[in-house]
């Protein structure tokens, strides 16, 4: 039977699966707005693709984060006290990210419009790389004590392999958010967007199967699943290889659910990669916090279990809705507000 701290490690990983989803092509434009518009309209147009949903895609992090402080609050503390720094520098990201989209076009001056795009640009930009960087180490284990303590500091974050993973998931968001911008608009702004795609895509497959290569190097990947990992990653990578060919098809919905179904498949592979831990002690195995000495009391879970149970619906349900109704494409023609 399923117990509570296994169901709450599954919300929580489809928490995070749906963060990076849904977020990932968001970052991948914000990346690309000073770069594809060349007009003060054409970046505009790019900003009002995902300008009625940014805000509701960040919910995702936000209960993500909600659901570990609440069920796993000692994961929630080690996390968020070892990686202070790099937490920190990415909640100021988001901010200036935020504050960038309502306030772009509150002024005429195209000074003020052509700075906040570039805090759009690097607010966009940072997430996805410290998010790499971050999932890495949780694979490959962070100086953790037999009291549940981060020993360590900011630089002992920073390898190759974690630099890797931070530029493979910055380049599959750009990728994922190229073929979200050839989905929602249309003429020259639809070909550049094909254009940035097809010159990412195979860097992108490049840097991701490099990662996968160091991943069985510098993680237990090897010992615990053998040299065949499974399912899931698997038809991840046939999904990433697929891109290019929807590509040259000319078949933008295809090559933007590939890369979609990467992202879900890969952020499923390094949650089961971790299970039943949820993070990895490099001093001693024996020191790695999992779900059950992570864990808060049954009697929480069972609330919160009652609580996700009456309200994850209800949320669903409200945004496939907002992706229904802002589902067509955007152009020079609309009223564009951002």
């Amino acid at each position: 039977m399923l117990d509570l701290q296994t169901l709450w490690f599954i919300l929580i990983t489809v928490l995070f699966v749906g963060f990076f989803f849904l977020e990932g092509f968001d970052f991948g434009v914000g990346m690309l707005v000073p770069f594809l518009g060349k007009t003060d309209q054409e970046r505009r147009v790019t900003i009002n693709t995902i300008g009625p949903v940014w805000d509701g895609n960040e919910v995702w992090f936000i209960t993500a984060g909600g659901a570990m402080f609440a069920a796993f609050p000692n994961w929630y503390a080690t996390l968020f006290s070892g990686f202070y720094i790099a937490l920190f520098v990415l909640l100021l990201a988001l901010i200036g990210r935020g504050v960038a989209f309502e306030f772009r076009s509150k002024l005429e001056n195209p000074r003020w419009r052509a700075t906040w795009d570039w805090i759009i640009f690097v607010g966009s930009l940072l997430p996805p790389l410290l998010w790499g960087v971050a999932l890495a180490n949780l694979m490959a284990g962070v100086p953790i004590d037999e009291t549940m303590n981060f020993v360590g500091n900011f630089w002992d974050l920073i390898s190759f392999y974690s630099i890797t993973a931070g530029v493979a998931m910055t380049l599959l968001f750009l990728l994922h958010g190229a073929l979200y911008l050839a989905l929602k608009t249309e003429g020259v702004l639809k070909e550049r967007a094909y254009a940035v795609a097809n010159g990412v895509g195979p860097w992108t497959t490049a840097v991701l199967v490099l990662f996968i290569i160091l991943s069985y190097f510098e993680t237990d990947m090897f010992t615990r699943h053998g040299i065949n990992p499974g399912a899931v990653p698997v038809l991840a990578g046939f999904a990433l290889f697929s891109v290019q060919y929807f590509l040259r098809a000319k078949r933008e919905g295809w090559a933007f659910i590939m890369t979609g179904i990467t992202i879900v498949l890969s952020t499923i592979t390094v949650f089961n990669s971790l299970y039943p831990r949820v993070m990895i002690s490099s001093l001693n195995p024996k020191w790695s916090l999992t779900i059950h000495n992570a864990s808060s009391s049954e009697y929480t879970l069972k609330v919160m279990s009652i609580v996700a149970l009456c309200a994850v619906p209800i949320v669903l349900v409200y945004q496939i809705w907002t992706y229904w109704v802002f589902r067509k494409r955007v152009s020079t023609s609309d009223h564009l507000d951002y």
